[in-house]
């Protein structure tokens, strides 16, 4: 059953609709230096996905159900099509929507991931951040610390660390760790969709220093997504929507105004 997803808003209403979509351990709040970037041209909306930032918590969680959620705020906010553009899990969930619910998805982007099965480097993070003891936790640079161990890249433990906030006395995860440890095996793959096309226009935007884009995964691309256009972020790493925010935006605008 899909949950109502808490959803932040920008832009003019009566500009085309792009719905962006965060990855794993992210939120909403991942996007506002592009929402500032995009905001004059697209009507934005941006949520938080099921056991992420201040949405709902649940046991299930796989790409049908998180693109369920996301049909069921578009018609919450009487959207009957938009553009969709995705990060990494966010990606994904674009893409099965896209895939699954063509008539629904006007243009697509996806940033730097593919449909395609990874492998599990998540398991370290899950542990360290379950392994804080929040009853003691004395505050944000504590908890840096407390994860270097297991987390060593330092962007990491920051893009994680937004994920902690404080309520009354204590510290907590607004993420929902033990559900997106079940649900791994399912975000990590990607739904058998062997017959599915998407006839609309695509863009993979990619960032040259990431390997998440292999060389392999580009022919699964172009099968499902016949009229999809291949783009590198020269420099950028995973995060390409963070590090190159200007560039990233140049190329979005680009392609969702060209008909």
């Amino acid at each position: 059953m899909p949950v109502e997803l808490h959803y932040r808003e920008a832009g003019d209403p009566a500009l085309p609709t792009l719905i962006l979509l965060h990855g794993l351990f992210g939120s909403s709040a991942n996007w506002m230096g592009i929402v500032k970037r995009l905001e004059k041209r697209f009507h934005l909306i941006v949520p938080d996905s099921r056991n992420h930032g201040r949405s709902p918590h649940t046991a299930e969680m796989d790409y049908p159900s998180t693109a369920d959620d996301l049909l069921a705020l578009m018609d919450r906010l009487h959207l009957d099509t938009v553009h969709l553009l995705g990060h990494s899990m966010g990606g994904k969930v674009a893409m099965w929507l896209a895939l699954n619910r063509s008539e629904r998805v006007e243009k697509l982007v996806v940033a730097d991931i593919a449909p395609v099965t990874y492998p599990d480097n998540f398991q370290p993070i899950l542990q360290a951040m379950s392994g804080l003891d929040m009853e003691r936790l004395a505050g944000r640079r504590a908890a840096e610390t407390l994860l270097s161990g297991l987390v060593p890249s330092l962007e990491v433990r920051q893009y994680l660390l937004q994920n902690l906030v404080k309520v009354g006395n204590h510290w907590q995860w607004r993420l929902n760790l033990s559900g997106l440890q079940s649900a791994m095996p399912e975000l990590l793959g990607f739904p058998d969709v062997t017959a599915a096309r998407f006839p609309g226009a695509a863009l993979f935007i990619h960032g040259g220093n990431s390997d998440y884009v292999s060389p392999d995964s580009r022919p699964v691309i172009k099968t499902l997504f016949p009229y999809a256009r291949m783009r590198q972020l020269t420099g950028a790493g995973h995060w390409l929507y963070a590090e190159q925010p200007d560039a990233f935006s140049r190329q979005v605008t680009l392609f969702l105004s060209n008909c």
